[in-house]
């Protein structure tokens, strides 16, 4: 319709089902052998439940070198996961850098920022309250919060709404996997077995459901993906509610500056969404103590137990180049000697 050529896509769903039986499940802290003079070893990254850290040791001619990709790193003192997991001497490390010269705000100020934004928004103005969030992580944390409040007595008598298919399906999967919980969130389900649920909590399945949400008047509070609300079920929820002065909008994590999370946050007074031009009215907000990506202390953490002696190389990828560059010094002032940020598709021969 557009007049572009065609493109057919890399895979279908018939491809992904195929390959979904090709996955074998192994467990952290295991090494295991790939092929011969190839082991593999995951370690718990702490980003998302079941992230992990990759560990190569490849052999030859007798001689190991030992390869480590972080992947996403999480945070020393997330509310809901174990920490990052400690991982052996490595030869090269490829680190990520989403935060590598920033510190988060202390979490456990969350809740209280979030009461404070159902406060203003919902009792105050009498508007909704949308929560943009990542389906996997920050829907569940965000719960978590809520369910905090309530037991406290301090949740406000609302509906709370989580319209996203994934997101509901996300929450499903992270409740059967507690053994990956942090000791409080142990302590928590000796009390209480569903730290994730609360009264006038309702989730959203259908599109129909989703649509309704829009005439609803009344005020409540909408948990919605994407985080960065350039997809998903969200971006019709701010497209029906940006233009009133009554909603509001706080996004709970990273918004890459171009996306539409990004434009609002930096200030926006217009912005298109499905090709329709928005005036900005809406109240835009940010928690910025949510975020699954460790900030400069915890990656500098998750290195602490290398011998920077013994690191050939540290790649920095996954980041702006201004905050690389910014981490790349820190990482040279702890000793690391050859700290490098690659450009994209560079190779580089480790023997």
């Amino acid at each position: 319709a557009a007049g572009l050529p065609y493109i057919s896509p890399l895979y279908t769903k018939e491809d992904a089902k195929m390959a979904s039986g090709l996955f074998n499940t192994v467990e952290y802290d295991n090494w295991f052998t790939i092929e011969d003079g190839i082991e593999l070893l995951y370690t718990d990254a702490g980003h998302i439940i079941g992230s992990a850290a990759v560990h190569l040791k490849i052999t030859e001619n007798g001689k190991p070198t030992r390869i480590t990709f972080s992947g996403d790193v999480g945070r020393y003192r997330d509310v809901i996961l174990k920490s990052p997991e400690d991982f052996p001497q490595a030869d090269y490390i490829l680190i990520e850098s989403t935060y590598g010269n920033s510190l988060h705000e202390p979490t456990e100020t969350t809740p209280d920022l979030i009461l404070q934004w159902i406060e203003k928004a919902c009792l105050q103005k009498k508007g909704k309250l949308i929560l943009p969030a990542f389906s996997v992580g920050r829907t569940q944390e965000i719960l978590f919060f809520l369910n905090q409040l309530e037991l406290e007595n301090r949740l406000p008598d609302l509906d709370y709404f989580v319209d996203s298919p994934l997101s509901i399906e996300a929450t499903e999967v992270v409740k059967k996997y507690p053994q990956y919980f942090n000791k409080s969130i142990q302590k928590i389900l000796e009390s209480d077995n569903d730290p994730f649920g609360f009264k006038g909590l309702k989730y959203i399945k259908t599109v129909d459901q989703s649509k309704m949400l829009n005439y609803r008047n009344e005020p409540c509070v909408i948990i919605s993906a994407s985080g960065m609300a350039d997809g998903g079920r969200v971006k019709h929820h701010i497209s029906n509610s940006v233009e009133s002065s009554r909603n509001t909008i706080v996004f709970t994590g990273y918004c890459e500056p171009h996306s539409l999370g990004g434009r609002l946050v930096a200030g926006a007074k217009e912005v298109t969404i499905f090709g329709v031009l928005h005036e900005v009215h809406a109240e835009i907000g940010s928690i910025r103590s949510m975020s699954a990506h460790g900030d400069y202390e915890d990656l500098s953490q998750f290195l602490s137990k290398q011998d920077p002696r013994q690191v050939k190389t540290l790649f920095i990828v996954h980041g702006e180049y201004d905050v690389q560059q910014a981490f790349r010094d820190r990482l040279m002032k702890k000793g690391f000697l050859d700290v490098q940020i690659p450009e994209r598709h560079y190779e580089i021969g480790l023997t």
